[in-house]
């Protein structure tokens, strides 16, 4: 998972510290929330969290705070996490500010799982948060320039926009309206796997349209009215091959996760039942690739790196949430995560093999498309949807016997893919 611990402190065996758990979750609604603050938000996913694990703050020995754009929105360049976890009352404890673009919060999972495997500490909060919805459009939309490489943004534009020559463009489909930088990368990124493969824009509506009635379920998502293929594709265009329900929507909002140790989890006083194993958590950081060569895409080498510590593979798994900050990523991600062959990620979704009820349910929660993408949050928001898949608590959108749950999830771009990916599996 993160490495074997050599040496062990305070009479704790190897085995208690290398089995990392998570014992509680929580996550507020996603969405537009100009009438709460960040500390509020923040507030409430930990509360629930604490609630779930069965503990108070006073048993949380440390904190990883994951948030992106609060320096860019608010001003707080600086010490959020420490704000942060000051009016929860917390206090004494180390606090560890995390920014990995829009992997943030999976990266500060993975430190917390770390921290309490190495013997740090038995248990500690990982927590991700985001204010980014605003009136001022300018200031909401340039939040996102900055997860790519500023000194070299033509040049990036230039290489990102080549990856789908030999796609037409038709006519009228881009918006005259403001809209994110990234969904011109990631329109790269889908002409290019359109000439490489033959995927169609339909059926990157049949991801789109698949996730939301998915999140029709889904009472904390952002958006939950259902879409059919041809909705998806009769509405307002933003680039192509994207029109707006395949788009991830700006959001506000904050999940948790409580993960301890064995010696923590015998400190709780939540049901050990409920309790769920940290199978594999694995970081990589992109490769100056060729555009074509999907073979060593980062996801992929990740998902190696994460299938080998866990000890399973893409067949065992049971159910997914991948980084579908636009619908053709879920097609690229699940290819790469093995779940289907390659270029088979869009025909998959046409047959309904990752719907609920299909061979392997990816997004039940309906997506960064329809849940919502408050970029800082958004890897704990997974986290907190597969936790009531593994437990059977996701109501009307449960998959049957769930039993190994995966979580992929991406973050900012250099040269043509993500500059980060952090892999989990998760396992009762």
């Amino acid at each position: 998972m993160i490495g074997k611990v050599e040496r062990c402190t305070n009479e704790r065996t190897e085995h208690e510290v290398n089995d990392v758990f998570i014992i509680g979750v929580g996550m507020t609604r996603f969405g537009k929330q100009l009438d709460k603050s960040l500390k509020e938000l923040c507030a409430e996913a930990t509360a629930l969290a604490l609630s779930d694990a069965g503990c108070v703050a006073d048993d949380v020995e440390a904190l990883f705070f994951g948030n992106c754009v609060q320096g860019h929105m608010e001003g707080q360049h600086m010490i959020r996490g420490e704000v942060v976890a000051r009016a929860m009352g917390f206090s004494g404890v180390p606090v560890i500010n995390v920014e990995n673009a829009c992997a943030t919060a999976a990266t500060a999972l993975h430190m917390a799982a770390s921290y309490v495997q190495s013997g740090a500490a038995d248990i500690v909060l990982a927590l991700g948060a985001e204010k980014m919805f605003s009136i001022d459009k300018v200031q909401m939309f340039s939040a996102f320039d900055g997860a790519w490489d500023v000194h070299e943004v033509d040049a990036s534009r230039t290489r990102l926009l080549a990856m789908g020559q030999g796609v037409s463009i038709p006519e009228g489909t881009t918006t005259a309206q403001p809209y994110s930088v990234f969904m011109d990368v990631y329109a790269g990124m889908a002409r290019a796997h359109m000439e490489k493969y033959g995927s169609t824009q339909a059926q990157i509506a049949a991801v789109s349209a698949k996730n939301h009635i998915h999140s029709v379920h889904n009472e904390l998502a952002q958006y939950r009215s259902p879409y059919t293929v041809e909705s998806v594709l009769a509405a307002p265009p933003i680039v192509f091959p994207f029109t707006l329900p395949m788009c991830s929507p700006i959001s506000d909002g904050a999940a948790a996760s409580i993960v301890c140790n064995a010696a923590g989890l015998r400190k709780l006083s939540g049901s050990r039942e409920r309790a769920l194993r940290i199978l594999a958590s694995e970081i990589r950081t992109g490769s100056d690739r060729d555009a074509g060569d999907y073979d060593h895409h980062v996801t992929k080498l990740a998902a190696v790196q994460a299938y080998e510590a866990a000890g399973v593979g893409p067949k065992d798994i049971d159910v997914a949430e991948v980084h579908d900050a636009t619908a053709v990523g879920e097609i690229i991600e699940i290819e790469a995560l093995g779940l289907v062959q390659a270029g088979e990620g869009g025909v998959a979704a046409e047959r309904g093999e990752t719907a609920l009820g299909g061979r392997i349910p990816v997004n039940p929660s309906g997506g960064l498309e329809c849940k919502g993408h408050p970029i800082g949050a958004t890897g704990l928001g997974q986290i907190y949807e597969l936790a009531l898949q593994l437990r059977g608590e996701a109501g009307a959108r449960q998959v049957p016997n769930v039993r190994i749950a995966i979580a992929e999830n991406g973050g900012g771009v250099i040269g043509i893919e993500e500059a980060v990916v952090a892999v989990t599996i998760l396992g009762r």
